[in-house]
């Protein structure tokens, strides 16, 4: 049986690495591909802190981007523009640092930080 040479020692470290190196980069790739985004949330319309909140599936009334996932939400009838992240999470434009696991988290999360001011409309494009 013949020594191992330093380079054949070297060669088969480099393959190791290599080998090691793309399955590391083909996992992440494989687990994105598996991602699924939840079913779409359940209808809701309650009173929260004094403000009529409601949600429920968009039924795309002429809106070009619906980052919402299809989902519309309202505050007090005006309507709140929301977006669901790639983990399934959830933020308006009136609280988009702090991302919620549902619209309706979405909404009342958004009441509080209106602190009782109005919701304006957001212009569209």
């Amino acid at each position: 049986m013949p020594d191992i040479t330093r380079r054949r020692a070297l060669t088969g470290a480099a393959a190791v690495a290599a080998t090691v190196s793309v399955a590391a980069l083909a996992a992440p790739a494989a687990s994105a591909a598996g991602h699924h985004m939840p079913a779409t949330p359940d209808s809701f319309d309650e009173v929260y802190k004094g403000r009529r909140i409601q949600g429920r599936p968009a039924s795309g009334g002429g809106h070009h981007h619906e980052h919402g996932g299809g989902y519309a939400v309202f505050i007090d009838g005006v309507q709140l523009h929301v977006m669901q992240n790639a983990d399934g999470s959830w933020i308006s434009v009136v609280s988009h640092y702090d991302p919620v696991p549902t619209p309706r988290a979405a909404a009342r999360a958004a009441v509080d930080e209106l602190q009782g001011a109005p919701l304006l409309p957001f212009p569209a494009n």
